[in-house]
């Protein structure tokens, strides 16, 4: 990764905001998408010289006066904002959260109580420590279920599965940033960074967009082979007891072809894991 996250940060959030929304008059032709450095320094009463350093790496370590009025200047919402505090070290961030952490049997058993919802079990890198049955029922047309980011962007099965295919896959690249801001140097973040940059030219492009987005409430339209298309929506939950760590909670709408969707998953998941106790039994007879 960039020896810089803060200035390459920096510089893609002020590729996205326009002179018009930024409020500024802008004449003739412009060589860069955005503002200029200079504008952003305006914007946030700073020199143009500070701001340059900023951006170039020169300065890591601006106050929290600074970063305010860069994350007014640049428009930047919660989930934005929280980032640029977190590359400046102006926000603790805790060490090792994005190895692949154990979940706690009391969650485990709490998830398996879910039996008409998917429910999993995520770390910052986005790998899937936990499924409930649905959630396994669910995410079974991939050849693996271990990491969200795998899964969108390297498995056959991603393009897919996911009816809106462009907006999964900007989605979890926002997400995947937040881990930046957490540990930048995190051996398992660069190895995924790495290996999906490799892997995909379409992570590669969504991830130098420098996106930043946490999950919490949103909807999702999935195909699944066995049950067809299902319009659901998620809500991500922090666990308490290990920071770091998410459980997410898929849902349809009460009543609704996608509930009913459900239900059958659900259903041919029970018959077949009954068929399979069945042919287990049989055989040690």
């Amino acid at each position: 990764m960039p020896s810089s996250e803060l200035g390459d940060f920096l510089r893609s959030r002020r590729a996205q905001v326009s002179p018009n929304d930024a409020g500024i008059h802008s004449y003739g032709t412009r060589r860069v998408s955005g503002l200029r450095r200079e504008e952003v320094a305006i914007l946030a009463g700073l020199s143009s010289d500070y701001y340059t350093r900023l951006e170039q790496g020169r300065e890591r370590n601006p106050s929290a006066q600074v970063l305010d009025a860069l994350s007014r200047a640049l428009r930047l919402d919660a989930d934005q904002e929280m980032h640029l505090y977190r590359l400046a070290r102006l926000v603790p961030s805790a060490r090792g959260s994005s190895a692949r952490e154990s979940v706690s049997p009391t969650l485990l058993q709490l998830m398996d109580t879910y039996d008409s919802t998917p429910a999993f079990v995520l770390n910052r890198t986005l790998d899937i420590l936990a499924c409930n049955r649905l959630a396994e029922a669910l995410f079974s047309p991939f050849t693996a279920a271990d990491n969200l980011l795998r899964m969108v962007f390297t498995d056959p099965a991603g393009a897919s599965f996911y009816a809106e295919w462009h907006r999964a896959a900007q989605a979890t690249v926002a997400t995947l940033r937040l881990a930046v801001g957490h540990d930048p140097n995190d051996a398992r973040l660069t190895q995924l960074v790495n290996e999906l940059s490799a892997a995909s030219p379409a992570f590669r492009q969504y991830w130098e967009e420098g996106q930043v987005r946490g999950k919490t409430l949103d909807a999702k339209e999935l195909v699944h082979p066995d049950v067809g298309t299902l319009s659901l929506t998620f809500q991500a939950f922090d666990v308490r007891d290990k920071p770091g760590l998410q459980l997410v909670i898929y849902q349809a709408e009460p009543g609704s072809p996608s509930d009913q969707a459900l239900k059958l998953l659900g259903s041919l998941t029970a018959t077949r894991d009954r068929e399979r106790r069945d042919l287990e039994a049989s055989s040690t007879d």
